[in-house]
């Protein structure tokens, strides 16, 4: 295993098994519905999900995996992290999923699926930890002619952002590749070169400040506060969207390249 990927799966195992609860990762200390990204990335699989076999794409301790078992025929989650997976079986076993979802010890950029296997590959924020350059020739191969690849990303053009990433990964909160490989608008080009149709959102250009007080009283007014803000500022100067903490992207219709 190159050196990149050792680092990457011993962070996120060391993650996995000093959370103490055992079930949410160290960036989803709170329920990330509270925020309009992710409410909105579930509402439109939701709603295109239903009968469909879905790949959740790196799927860690299986925090999205069981929501968006919900309306999916069949899901497959798959990780590298054997911490991360076994508390995501947990979580699928406790709710009673089993005979719909499952999850399996695979790379992401070396997937051992059959050509045109899912529907849907659903990216819960993996692509900081790939390479993209192999990772996205896979996905591309396994998905179905009319399938699709949705999920949310973080953005790396903020320079707030992105200072307090390389604090991360001086504190051991994130490691290097990571940080250096946050997506960027120049990724979501070449992500668009392989499908016929995208739809590019943006979220949290200013909301991220109140993350830190999602838990604490008047936590969901200041969010709700911050993301009318977004929404304004959004409208008006789209050049800032860059800026966004957060992306959602959907893309039909894969292409051969």
């Amino acid at each position: 295993m190159e050196e990149r990927k050792t680092k990457e799966v011993e962070y996120y195992n060391r993650e996995a098994k000093n959370d103490s609860q055992k079930a949410l990762s160290s960036n989803q200390r709170f329920n990330v519905l509270l925020l309009e990204s992710y409410r909105f990335l579930y509402e439109c699989f939701w709603r295109i999900s239903k009968n469909k076999k879905v790949l959740d794409y790196g799927c860690g301790t299986g925090y999205h995996l069981v929501n968006l078992a919900k309306t999916a025929k069949e899901i497959v989650g798959i990780d590298l992290s054997y911490n991360s997976l076994q508390i995501a079986k947990n979580k699928i076993e406790k709710e009673k999923l089993t005979d719909k979802a499952k999850v399996l010890l695979m790379d992401c950029e070396e997937l051992e699926f059959e050509d045109n296997s899912f529907d849907i590959i659903f990216d819960g924020g993996t692509f900081s930890s790939l390479d993209l350059r192999k990772a996205l020739p896979e996905m591309i191969r396994v998905l179905k002619p009319e399938g699709l690849l949705m999920g949310i990303e973080t953005l790396g053009h903020n320079p707030f952002l992105n200072l307090k990433r390389r604090v991360n990964v001086l504190r051991s909160k994130r490691t290097e590749w990571a940080a250096n490989h946050i997506l960027k608008i120049k990724d979501l080009e070449v992500i668009k070169n392989y499908f016929s149709k995208t739809e590019v959102y943006f979220f949290h250009l200013t909301s991220w400040l109140a993350f830190p007080f999602l838990n604490l009283s008047g936590g969901k007014i200041m969010i709700k506060f911050f993301e009318k803000i977004d929404y304004f500022l959004l409208f008006i100067f789209p050049f800032l969207k860059k800026y966004s903490f957060k992306t959602v992207f959907i893309f039909y219709g894969k292409k051969i390249i």
